[in-house]
């Protein structure tokens, strides 16, 4: 890898591009290397229960993509938000046993 701080100037209009795919390489998410909990929430969603996994970390590109792959596989709605997936329904259980068959460490956390 090279040493970002020793460039002054760069004539190279893709210098900056160049840069940011660069850290992006390096912050690529390997599942497995955290542990995700799971569970369900019902406080400030009207009564609707909710299931929450928190714990990833890594780039805002793969939480939007695990997100996406979790529901569409749940059949539901959802959004991730402050680095957490919210998953529409009281779907913990099913939550949990999708992220270990993609290669995540899940544990159902709370009650």
């Amino acid at each position: 890898m090279k040493n970002k701080s020793q460039i002054v100037y760069s004539t190279d209009p893709e210098y900056l591009k160049k840069l940011k795919e660069e850290d992006e390489e390096l912050n690529v998410e390997v599942p497995g290397q955290f542990i995700l909990k799971v569970r369900i929430e019902k406080k400030h969603r009207g009564g609707k229960a909710a299931t929450i996994v928190s714990g990833y970390i890594g780039p805002e590109s793969g939480l939007k993509a695990l997100e996406k792959a979790l529901k569409v596989k749940c059949g539901v709605g959802g959004s991730s938000k402050d680095g957490e997936i919210i998953i529409q329904g009281e779907l913990a259980d099913k939550v949990v046993s999708l992220l270990t068959e993609m290669g995540y460490k899940a544990k159902r956390a709370g009650g």
